[in-house]
């Protein structure tokens, strides 16, 4: 009766076009208020104490160096590496696209970020030399879902904080699926660009490929920076961000020069509105699934689905399921803050890696930003190009669906997720 009526002013809030952090903060409070005997002042201490967590002190960090080398020539620099890599082949602009939005994604960690960054030089140059709206507007909305899983990734650290797990791990198990999605959007585009007709082009010479190089190694470095002193020890995340927000300054401000001091303070304001953001849906989804934690409601679902003998193959499909549905409607981070509770002691029962499970959650929350009605990348493409989201959704459909079977291979081949762990 209690879930009924959670569920019940959730989903009515969100009707109403209430955003979905106050929604999911007042259902619980409501909810809290008529059915418990719980104090008041439990609320105020769940949304403080949710959000008093070491690690998500990497959040701001994170989205501060993003920020900084989201301005500037740095996508540019990036963009400009990519097509002497793979500029030559059939196809090549989209690849470029594709491929600078991959490395783009590890330097900013953000989705709209790497469709707006990349998408406003790469859509009209990719129309310009002939493709069509499928090549260009489709390849990057849906190549920004990157963002969301190369690491840092704002949503791997929500999901070890969530699940208490090592961010560090998450960030590594990261990689391989982020590379294999990439390369596989590659292909689409090379195989679809074969039967239009385009042919290859002059393969840049190792002198350019070494000057575009060196003009992005500065920004390059910040994934080298963060992975590598997460991994040898020097440093946890939470101070490889705050270590890879300095890095991100002094490259934009001293070594590119994209960044002017009279500029500092408006990116250092819209970071921290981004980060508060995301710190208040955490605060309010935390507050939501500890209702839901003392109702037991986890334990609940654990039992039903043990009790149903659910497999462990069938028990990933519902999740991936579940995830899409929810991810076309809710903001990434607080779909992880409600349902993981729920989830993983199930995927831990019936044998799934903690690990794998955080990946197959990011590579969902990927897919939401390119699903109606809420996607992130359809809204940013569509006032890049002024499409409708209608038409953006429409040309994106060859790679969506390309992302989903890397899903696919994430979700039913473990090793995507764990082999880097054996290699290293």
């Amino acid at each position: 009766m209690i879930t009924l009526v959670l569920a019940g002013v959730l989903f009515t809030l969100i009707a109403i076009d209430v955003p979905i952090a106050v929604a999911l903060g007042m259902a619980a409070t409501i909810t809290i208020f008529t059915f418990t005997d719980l104090p008041s002042l439990v609320v105020a201490q769940k949304l403080f104490t949710s959000i008093d967590k070491f690690a998500l002190m990497a959040i701001p960090f994170f989205v501060l160096a993003g920020s900084f080398l989201s301005e500037g020539g740095t996508a540019k620099r990036i963009i400009h590496f990519a097509h002497t890599m793979v500029g030559h082949l059939p196809g090549g602009l989209t690849m470029t696209a594709i491929l600078a939005c991959a490395i783009f994604a590890a330097v900013s960690g953000s989705s709209p970020a790497t469709v707006a960054a990349i998408g406003s030089i790469m859509i009209p140059a990719i129309k310009k030399a002939g493709y069509s709206d499928t090549f260009s507007i489709g390849s990057i909305t849906t190549s920004g879902a990157l963002g969301i899983l190369i690491p840092p990734s704002i949503v791997l650290i929500v999901y070890g904080v969530t699940v208490n797990q090592s961010i560090g791990d998450l960030f590594l198990a990261g990689i391989i699926p982020g590379i294999v999605i990439t390369t596989m959007l590659m292909i689409l585009t090379y195989v679809m660009a074969r039967r239009a007709g385009f042919k290859r082009g002059t393969p840049a010479s190792a002198k350019e490929k070494l000057k575009a190089f060196v003009d992005s190694f500065w920004a390059l470095m910040l994934v080298v920076i963060i992975i590598g002193g997460i991994y040898s020890g020097i440093f946890t995340p939470t101070e490889a961000a705050a270590v890879s927000a300095v890095y991100a300054f002094i490259v934009a401000k001293f070594i590119y020069r994209d960044v002017t001091w009279k500029e500092i303070p408006n990116i250092i304001l819209t970071s921290a509105a981004t980060s508060a953001m995301i710190l208040f849906i955490i605060a309010n989804a935390m507050l939501f699934a500890y209702f839901l934690t003392i109702q037991q409601i986890p334990q609940y679902l654990a039992d039903l689905i043990i009790q149903a003998h659910v497999s462990k193959l069938l028990f990933l499909a519902a999740v991936n399921v579940l995830l899409i549905i929810f991810g076309a409607f809710m903001e990434p981070s607080s779909i992880v803050m409600v349902t993981a509770p729920l989830l993983f002691p199930v995927a831990v029962h019936l044998g799934v890696n903690p690990i794998q499970l955080g990946i197959i959650y990011t590579i969902n929350m990927g897919v939401g930003m390119v699903t109606p009605p809420v996607g992130l990348n359809l809204f940013v493409a569509s006032g890049i190009t002024g499409k409708s989201i209608q038409y953006v959704t429409k040309v994106s459909l060859p790679w969506f669906f390309t992302y989903l079977v890397g899903l696919l291979l994430a979700t039913y081949i473990p090793a995507l997720s764990t082999i880097i762990f054996k290699i290293l």
